[in-house]
């Protein structure tokens, strides 16, 4: 960091030096024009041409990862979060099976990434969707329909006995992982392109709390995953009506608690966020209540009905959590 004097020129100009070695590496010449772009948090960004995409690239060496698909699996995951537009997958070797499996199944399992180029030692993948194309609140309204609906095809699954509906339940966190995904891509990007911070209108620190948002929900379709599993347990001791009726209780009380919450957020409602997280209480008696009630009739599959209730209670906290992030995230310039 360094910092240069304003010097006052003609009757209105402010002028300020560029320092010589950016100028250089930016490859600027004389009489060539910059962008100037003010932010709200007092910040100027100066890009020296328009509509220059940031091509990013990161090569993997598969030889040391080895037979390791998982491993693979995650690295590649993790080259997507943190923004890098190419992939190149490298071997010294012919590239195995595995890797061109594992290639094609991450290709698969996120938005953007396609395979456009392969020969016997490398595979190139590329991210062909532009971000800016799939803003942060749009992806994340996603997320909570997708995420309501797993819980409650989880708890339905488990009033009618029905297998099948807590198998496809499970199916659907493919869903929302990939979009928490892209969430997490989107914001890490934010922080290293300030161009797209612009293009997205957001700051940095909005990002931050979108992406907070996103990893609760994700969060909380991990539960109903977390039901649906134990759900098919369940079944096959067999579960009373009466339980399962309370159990679904419960359940609505959560889901009351994780649709206002949303609401709280998209409409920047801090009241009701706060009605939100003071309601949670009643909805953690209720499931140390039934917890209470499954050790008295010594249920065959108490666990896994304990795990039940666990998650439900799991999904009321979390959606408390996302309103105490709405009233951190529209505190701050606002006022009340």
């Amino acid at each position: 960091m360094e910092s240069r004097k304003i010097q006052f020129t003609g009757k209105s100009s402010y002028i300020v030096s560029l320092p010589k070695d950016w100028v250089e590496s930016q490859g600027i010449k004389k009489n060539d024009s910059v962008i100037i772009i003010p932010h709200r948090n007092g910040t100027l960004m100066l890009m020296p041409k328009a509509g220059k995409k940031r091509i990013e690239t990161r090569e993997i060496d598969v030889d040391i990862i080895e037979d390791n698909e998982t491993l693979l699996f995650r690295i590649l995951i993790s080259a997507y979060i943190n923004g890098y537009s190419n992939i190149i997958l490298k071997s010294k070797k012919e590239i195995s099976p595995m890797v061109r499996n594992c290639a094609i199944k991450f290709a698969q399992s996120a938005i953007g990434p396609e395979i456009i180029d392969e020969d016997d030692a490398t595979i190139t993948i590329k991210d062909l969707l532009d971000p800016c194309e799939m803003p942060f609140d749009k992806t994340i309204k996603r997320m909570y329909t997708l995420t309501k609906a797993m819980h409650e095809s989880a708890m339905s699954a488990i009033r009618n006995n029905d297998k099948e509906t807590a198998k496809k339940t499970i199916e659907m966190d493919t869903d929302v992982d990939r979009l928490h995904w892209f969430v997490s891509r989107q914001f890490n990007i934010l922080l290293k392109n300030m161009e797209f911070s612009e293009k997205m209108g957001l700051t940095q620190n909005e990002g931050v709390y979108y992406f907070l948002i996103s990893r609760l929900i994700e969060r909380i379709a991990d539960h109903a995953v977390k039901i649906a599993r134990a759900s098919l347990f369940v079944m096959d001791e067999g579960i009373s009506a009466d339980m399962a009726g309370i159990m679904s209780s419960q359940s609505e009380t959560a889901l009351k608690i994780f649709g206002k919450s949303f609401d709280a957020w998209t409409k920047k409602d801090i009241n009701l966020a706060n009605k939100n997280i003071d309601s949670i209480e009643k909805l953690i008696s209720g499931c140390e209540t039934i917890n209470k009630e499954i050790l008295k009739k010594n249920y065959k599959s108490a666990t896994y009905m304990s795990d039940i209730v666990e998650s439900i209670r799991r999904t009321g906290e979390y959606s408390a959590d996302m309103s105490e992030i709405t009233i951190n995230y529209h505190l701050v310039g606002n006022k009340i």
